[in-house]
């Protein structure tokens, strides 16, 4: 099935899936994902659509993305699944909880709010814009032409793990820069205003973190009624890698309770 989601699946048990961020995939997630293998869970690490390995489409909201995921729990027969989302993963597992409460066991959503967010990855997609892999024939070379517009090595890192070998010498980006370049309002898209799911919700926020501030909680409420709001300390947006012990027990302990 060309539209279906590619995934990395881990373990046995309890189905648990895992949403990555924008510009980001499933990989971000492998050591985590084990862990949570480790504690009884069939953890499924999805690359969602324009990301990973994941299918290319002009179509790219967060009605397309819940439904993606829907597509592919069908697939795999699964009835009923709980589900880690961070960032602009966070909002697809937001949408379809809503859509599909009765396929949802629990939702964790990290370090996002159901707001609106201005567009704020400009930077970031112009630096990669600017790469021409013509003439870019090594990673540490694509490295040094990216540190000329984004200097936070971090960043940097992270976004060339997309990095691969389309075919001999010549490097590409495995995410849809194209079409997420002209995406941009979308990935800060508020869920729908009547969406509500009533499930047991988890929003884990880091402490650095401006992305989930305590005013955002009555919004919160609106459309996770029994959401409960945590904080993970040392942490700021990244905050599953800048803290995974805390960020593994607190999650580990919601989904077991």
């Amino acid at each position: 099935m060309s539209d279906l989601l590619h995934s990395k699946i881990l373990g046995s048990g309890e189905p648990l899936v895992v949403l990555h961020g924008f510009l980001g995939m499933s990989d971000n997630w492998k050591t985590l994902g084990s862990k949570y293998s480790e504690n009884g869970f069939e953890v499924h690490l999805v690359d969602q659509r324009n990301h990973g390995r994941s299918f290319h489409s002009e179509d790219f909201n967060y009605d397309f993305l819940a439904a993606d995921l829907k597509t592919y729990l069908d697939y795999h027969q699964i009835e009923k699944a709980s589900i880690i989302g961070h960032s602009m993963g966070g909002k697809t597992a937001m949408q379809f909880a809503c859509d599909f409460p009765n396929l949802t066991e629990k939702l964790v959503v990290a370090d996002i709010s159901p707001k609106y967010y201005p567009p704020h990855h400009n930077e970031i997609i112009n630096g990669l814009n600017a790469l021409n892999f013509e003439l870019i024939p090594s990673r540490s070379q694509a490295d040094q032409e990216l540190a000329k517009h984004i200097a936070e090595h971090g960043t940097r890192q992270f976004l060339l793990k997309n990095l691969y070998w389309v075919e001999k010498g010549q490097l590409g980006f495995r995410f849809n820069l194209e079409v997420l370049s002209t995406k941009m309002e979308e990935i800060g898209e508020n869920i729908s205003a009547i969406s509500n799911y009533d499930g047991p919700t988890l929003f884990l926020k880091g402490d650095k973190s401006e992305y989930v501030v305590a005013a955002d909680l009555p919004e919160i409420k609106i459309h996770f009624p029994n959401a409960e709001l945590d904080t993970i300390e040392n942490a700021g947006h990244w905050l599953h890698a800048e803290n995974p012990k805390q960020f593994f027990e607190k999650s580990i302990a919601f989904l077991n309770s």
